[in-house]
């Protein structure tokens, strides 16, 4: 999956945003280092008919895709021309089924982290699970062993370690929400904060 070459540069940036070539490392507290990556799995729950663990060995042995993307962070930088190696939610999704009342998502991260996302901006086809960028494995720094991507909304929501999806009938706030930041959180509105 690719970005839309024919646009202009200027086109890409969303309001407010200043472009950067590096990757800036932003997060709240403590790094997670993992000694035992026996202990890590992938939960999958809440509506759901049967809940799903994918350990780590499992999940990295996963069909992966390139995915292409720009992305903008809420601080206000942006890096364009991104190149990543990851899972399709579709993946994961075919392991899966819905009850009908799920609507919305809370992605669950290390350290109690979480952020929401309507059910159908976390289906989109450039919405996956990432473990390479430029072609290299995340650092834990950057979410190792897996950060959810959703290009299309500010980089928070691009909840870093990863752990687990729980599917909720009704939206509520994550971490990042309940200290400040949109619910919904679309760069090209400038939805930063909750008073934007």
């Amino acid at each position: 999956m690719s970005i839309d070459k024919g646009k202009d540069i200027a086109e890409r940036v969303p309001p407010g945003q200043k472009l950067t070539d590096g990757f800036p490392v932003l997060h709240y507290g403590d790094v997670p280092y993992y000694r035992d990556m026996s202990q890590w799995d992938f939960r999958v729950f809440g509506l759901v008919e049967e809940e799903l663990t994918v350990p780590y060995k499992e999940f990295m042995a996963l069909p992966r895709q390139e995915f292409r993307n720009d992305i903008h962070c809420v601080t206000t930088w942006s890096k364009l021309d991104n190149t990543w190696e990851g899972v399709a939610v579709s993946t994961i999704m075919d392991r899966v089924k819905l009850k009908p009342e799920a609507k919305f998502v809370m992605l669950h991260a290390e350290h109690g982290w979480s952020t929401n996302l309507p059910l159908e901006d976390f289906l989109k086809e450039t919405s996956f699970f990432g473990i390479k960028h430029n072609g290299e494995l995340l650092t834990p720094e950057h979410g190792y062993p897996v950060r959810m991507v959703v290009p299309h909304l500010y980089f928070w929501k691009s909840a870093k370690w990863l752990r687990g999806i729980e599917f909720m009938a009704k939206d509520k706030p994550g971490f990042w929400e309940r200290n400040g930041y949109h619910m919904y959180g679309d760069p090209w509105k400038e939805q930063r904060y909750d008073w934007d």
